[in-house]
């Protein structure tokens, strides 16, 4: 029974402190923003990189699956 209280009161806590952090408004938009004409909100983050680095991980992952599935077979056989 302690058990469960206490899981509970994890959960609740987590759940709070989660709603807690989504409690900030959007950024601001540049000046000039709407004046005349919409413009972009702006921004310049690069994803070509970091999206190299997860293909890229994904794929030796899925190749470790593979080898020691072909691994496993071997041994069985």
């Amino acid at each position: 029974m302690k058990k469960i209280i206490a899981q509970l009161v994890l959960v609740i806590g987590l759940f709070l402190s989660s709603q807690a952090m989504l409690a900030q408004g959007p950024p601001e938009p540049p000046d000039g923003h709407g004046e005349t004409t919409n413009q972009d909100p702006g921004g310049g983050a690069p994803i070509g990189g970091g999206l190299g680095i997860l293909l890229a991980l994904g794929a030796a992952y899925g190749g470790r699956k593979v080898y020691k599935a072909w691994q496993q077979n071997k041994l069985e056989e």
